[in-house]
C-alpha cells in the first residue's frame, strides 16, 4: 500500500547536525517556504543519538562543529556526546523544526519528473510506502551506513567466551567493570574508549595493526572562554570560530608542505606524555604521512595519561585468532579478555542508500560529479552536504546551506523552476575520488559515491577559505549551472519568500 502525504518546497532528509542546520536557513530566509525532514530513526541527533559507546565525543572543537548561527556555550571545547546531541535538538526546538520532522521515515526513491519540475520521494513507514512530492530535494543523510559498522573476519571468533561489542551497536547492559578489556582499532573512535573504559575495567588494550598520528589538545579553550567572560557569548563565538578555522587550515597546510616537520612535532610531544624509555616509534609512528589520514585527538592526554597510569596499554601486531580467552597474535603472544571491542570503522553509504532516477532514468552516482561539492550533475534541484576531513563537519554543512538559501533566491529572483549542473563531459576534466583520503574506510567504498573533478566547478576542495568564497560570495550563474522553466501549462502559483 502506498500513501501519498502532501507536497512540499523544499525536503530534507535526515534530522542530524545537518539536517536541523538545513533546516534553520531554509526556515530563517523563506518563512512562507514549505519544508518536511525525513528521519529514518525515531529521534533528533543522527550519529550523535546513535553512538552510545564510553566516552563518545567529538572530535573537533565545537566552535568550528557548532552552528554557525547558534554559539557553541559550554566551558568545554571538547564536548561528550550527550552535550552536543542536546546542544542540536535544543537548536531544533528553540526554531520549532522538531514539528516539521517525520521519524521513522526511510527514504528509499527519489524520481525527479521535468515535466512538473518536482520530486516524488518515496518512503517507507512503519512497514507501508509513504509518498512525497518536492520542489528541491537536500540530502543531509551523511555518508556512512547506520544500521552496522565495518567487521572484519576474524578467524576463531566464534570461540570467543567472553563478549564482542561494536562500538556503532553498543550493549546497554555492557558491565566491564574489573574486566580485562581489549579494544581492536587506532582510530578516533579507539582512542577515545581506551581511556573511557579504563577508568572502571581492569585493564585495557589497544590493539592496533599500524600506529596512528595522535594529537592532544586542552578540553577547554582558554582563549575561547576568556573572550566569553570578557565579550559574552554571542560576540566571543565568531572569534574564537576564526581562531580555530585558521589553527585547523595552517595546521593541515604546514602537514601537505612540510610533512618531515609535523611528523616530528607530533613524536616529539608524544614523547614528552609518555613514559621514559616507551617504545614511541613501534606504537606511535604511522608509515604514512600526517593528514593522509585523520588526525586523532585526545583532549587534556587522556590516553597518555591512561598508559602512564598502568591502566591502558597499546600492542602493535596482527591478528592470528580469536581464541577461547582472548586473542591470539602472529607474533605468538596472545591478549587474555573479556571484553573485545571492534572499534574497525565505519561502512560508507551514498545518500543513505538512496535510489534517485531523473525523467525516468536511473542516476548512476559513480557516474555522476560533484557540481562546487554541493550538487550532482545531471541531477536537477538537488544539494547534499558532504563535510571536511580535515575541519569539522559543520564548516561545510553551513556553508551548503547558504549556498542553497542563495541559490532558491536567485531561482525565485528570476522565475526559474529548475536548475541543473552540466559539463562534466568535458574531455579536460579528469575524474577523482570524491574524497581524496587514505583512510580504510573511504577506500573501502569510495568507488560506490560520485565523482570529482579536476578542476573548477567539479573539484572538492578540503578548504573552508576556499569554500567561503565560492559557496557565499561566488556567482550563482556560472554558465555550469543551467537554469529553466516548466512547461507554460504546469507553471506553479508564485512562491512566498
Amino acid at each position: 500500500m502506498t500513501t501519498t502525504t502532501g507536497h512540499v518546497d523544499v525536503l530534507i532528509i535526515g534530522a542530524g547536525l545537518s539536517g536541523i542546520g538545513a533546516a534553520h536557513h531554509i526556515q530563517s530566509a523563506f518563512p512562507g517556504r514549505t519544508y518536511t525532514i525525513l528521519e529514518a530513526r525515531d529521534a533528533i541527533g543522527g550519529t550523535w543519538d546513535l553512538f552510545r559507546y564510553p566516552g563518545i565525543r567529538s572530535d573537533s572543537d565545537m566552535y568550528t562543529l557548532g552552528y554557525r548561527f547558534r554559539p557553541w556555550t559550554e566551558p568545554k571545547a571538547i564536548a561528550d556526546g550527550p552535550s552536543i546531541l542536546h546542544y542540536i535538538r535544543e537548536t531544533a526546538a528553540a526554531a520549532g523544526i522538531d514539528r516539521h520532522i517525520r521519524f521513522r521515515h526511510q527514504v528509499v526513491r527519489a524520481e525527479w519528473s521535468g515535466e512538473d519540475a518536482r520530486w516524488t520521494v518515496e518512503a517507507v513507514h512503519d512497514g507501508e510506502t509513504v509518498r512525497l512530492t518536492a520542489d528541491f530535494l537536500y540530502a543531509c543523510s551523511g555518508y556512512y551506513a547506520y544500521d552496522g559498522g565495518h567487521t572484519p573476519h576474524f578467524p576463531g571468533i566464534e570461540r570467543f567466551r567472553g563478549t564482542v561489542a561494536h562500538p556503532q551497536h553498543w550493549p546497554e547492559d555492557l558491565d566491564y567493570t574489573g574486566k580485562r578489556i581489549v579494544v581492536i582499532g587506532s582510530g578516533a573512535t579507539a582512542v577515545t574508549l581506551v581511556p573511557a573504559m579504563a577508568d572502571r575495567a581492569a585493564h585495557v588494550t589497544m590493539l592496533q595493526r599500524s600506529p596512528t598520528y595522535i594529537i592532544s589538545l586542552p578540553a577547554e579553550d582558554p582563549i575561547a572562554n576568556g573572550l566569553r567572560r570578557l565579550l559574552g557569548d554571542r560576540a566571543a563565538y565568531p572569534i574564537a570560530r576564526w581562531k580555530n578555522v585558521a589553527l585547523q587550515t595552517l595546521l593541515y597546510k604546514l602537514s601537505r608542505r612540510r610533512p618531515g616537520l609535523v611528523r616530528s612535532l607530533l613524536r616529539k610531544a608524544t614523547i614528552k606524555q609518555l613514559p621514559p624509555g616507551y617504545e614511541v616509534d613501534t606504537h606511535f609512528k604511522p608509515a604514512y604521512e600526517p593528514w593522509d589520514q585523520r588526525l586523532c585527538l585526545v583532549p587534556d592526554g587522556d590516553l597518555f595519561a591512561a598508559i602512564r597510569a598502568g591502566r591502558a596499554s597499546v600492542v602493535t601486531d596482527h591478528i592470528e585468532e580469536f581464541t577461547e580467552t582472548g586473542v591470539r597474535l602472529r607474533s605468538g603472544a596472545e591478549l587474555a579478555a573479556d571484553v573485545v571491542v571492534t572499534a574497525t570503522g565505519l561502512r560508507l553509504l551514498a545518500l543513505g542508500g538512496i535510489t534517485l532516477a531523473v525523467d525516468g532514468r536511473e542516476v548512476k552516482l559513480p557516474e555522476t560529479m560533484v557540481y562546487k561539492s554541493v550538487m550532482l550533475s545531471g541531477v536537477p534541484n538537488f544539494a547534499l552536504t558532504i563535510g571536511y576531513t580535515n575541519a569539522s563537519w559543520t564548516l561545510k554543512a553551513d556553508l551548503v546551506s547558504q549556498y542553497v538559501v542563495r541559490l532558491l533566491r536567485h531561482m525565485d529572483a528570476h522565475g526559474h523552476d529548475q536548475c541543473v549542473p552540466v559539463g562534466d563531459d568535458d574531455p579536460t576534466i579528469t575524474e577523482r575520488p570524491l574524497l581524496d583520503f587514505q583512510a580504510g574506510y573511504v577506500l573501502r567504498s569510495i568507488d560506490e559515491f560520485p565523482r570529482a573533478g579536476s578542476r573548477p566547478p567539479w573539484q572538492v576542495q578540503m578548504s573552508y577559505p576556499h569554500d567561503l568564497r565560492t559557496l557565499r560570495h561566488g556567482p550563482i550563474e556560472d554558465g555550469v549551472l543551467r537554469f529553466s522553466r516548466r512547461p507554460a501549462a504546469r507553471a506553479a502559483v508564485p512562491r512566498s519568500a
